[in-house]
């Protein structure tokens, strides 16, 4: 069995559509694709939900590597 990496994918609608802006209109309205225990498998997800909303230009979706903030050896929080 490999290694579990926790893989986070969330998106929603951008204030503006500029590659250095990362900011959400409505932080209430983020869409949580889902948690995946590989990038593959995150990709997927975040590929499909893309797909979906490829009219809306100000539409983002993004991968969060979780289990890079999760590991202490790497100075993530210790729980």
């Amino acid at each position: 069995m490999s290694q579990q990496l926790l893989h986070l994918v969330i998106g929603g609608e951008l204030t503006e559509v500029r590659p250095d802006v990362h900011e959400f209109k409505d932080l209430g309205a983020v869409e949580f694709v889902g948690a995946f225990p590989d990038y593959e498998s995150a990709r997927m997800a975040w590929k499909a939900a893309a797909q979906n909303t490829v009219d809306n230009a100000h539409m983002r979706f993004f991968i969060i590597h979780a289990h890079k903030l999760l590991d202490p050896a790497n100075g993530g929080p210790q729980g």
